[in-house]
């Protein structure tokens, strides 16, 4: 069974950083593509930013500049290093893996990120 887990959230004054990982178990990590996904209070999951097996890269329009997003592909490991947080990046942030950005296969179980003074 597919095992994706999150890490890396937390608390943080606005301005500040974090680093989310991603990490998959069980699959052939090099042919996924990895999403992170965001929901804040009641508002729908959100895509902020994406890897592809070859190493593509994109993101939301809010988050080019603040967001990177990055594979180690060894590690079975993506991460999305996050800077100049804002309050309304306040959300559960989520991993998505599967072949496509947009066709998902498998979801981790989320991490609190709250941006606040």
């Amino acid at each position: 069974q597919v095992h994706v887990v999150e890490s890396g959230g937390g608390w943080v004054q606005p301005g500040g950083s974090l680093r989310l990982s991603c990490a998959a178990s069980r699959l052939i990590f090099s042919l996924y593509t990895i999403g992170w996904h965001r929901q804040a209070p009641g508002k729908q999951r959100e895509l902020v930013a994406f890897i592809s097996s070859t190493g593509t890269t994109g993101y939301e329009n809010s988050e080019k500049g603040r967001f990177t997003v990055s594979r180690d592909n060894a590690q079975n490991t993506v991460y999305l290093q996050m800077s100049s947080l804002k309050p309304e990046d306040t959300a559960v942030y989520y991993c998505a893996v599967g072949y496509e950005v947009d066709n998902i296969d498998y979801w981790g179980q989320g991490t609190q990120v709250t941006v606040s003074s």
